[in-house]
C-alpha cells in the first residue's frame, strides 16, 4: 500500500471567524449544494470529537479532532462507495483548515486528505469534490 494525498486551497472573501461559524459543524452543510444531504448517526453533536454522520446516504464518516481555536477539524471516512470504499482505502484522514488573512480581513481555507491505497483512484475523486465544496464556500461569501 502507498500513501496518497490531495490539497486544496481557495481565498474567501470574509474573515475566518465568520468562514469558521459556517463550516465548523459536522452535521451541517446547509451551505453546499455538492452535499445533498448530510445526516447525523448517533447523539453526539457536530463539535464534539466522535460525531458521526452519513454524506449523500454513502459516506460515513467520523469527527476526530474539532479545535475552535485554530479553526480546524479533521475526520475518517470509515466506509463509502468507490473509491473510497472501506476496501479501497485505509486510514482515511480529511482536515478542514480555515485561516485568517489580515490585509483585507478575508480567509485561506485549505481541504487537505490522505489514505493509504494500493491505486491513486481515489486522487481525482477527492480532489473533485473538495474543490468544488471550497468553490462553494467562496460563493456562499460573495
Amino acid at each position: 500500500m502507498q500513501v496518497y494525498r490531495t490539497f486544496q486551497s481557495i481565498m474567501v472573501p470574509a474573515p475566518a471567524s465568520e468562514v469558521w461559524n459556517l463550516v465548523r459543524d459536522f452535521h451541517d452543510f446547509s451551505w453546499s449544494k455538492v452535499i445533498e444531504k448530510c445526516e447525523a448517526v448517533g447523539d453526539k453533536p457536530g463539535d464534539m470529537v466522535g460525531a458521526q454522520r452519513v454524506l449523500n446516504g454513502a459516506f460515513k464518516e467520523s469527527l476526530i479532532e474539532h479545535n475552535d481555536g485554530t479553526y480546524s477539524m479533521r475526520y475518517s471516512i470509515d466506509d463509502g462507495l468507490n473509491p473510497v470504499a472501506e476496501s479501497d482505502v485505509k486510514e482515511y484522514v480529511g482536515h478542514l483548515q480555515v485561516r485568517p488573512i489580515t490585509n483585507g480581513d478575508t480567509s485561506y481555507v485549505e481541504w487537505s486528505s490522505s489514505w493509504k491505497s494500493d491505486g491513486d483512484e481515489a486522487v481525482e475523486f477527492c480532489s473533485g469534490i473538495y474543490n468544488a465544496l471550497l468553490g462553494e464556500l467562496a460563493e456562499h461569501f460573495s
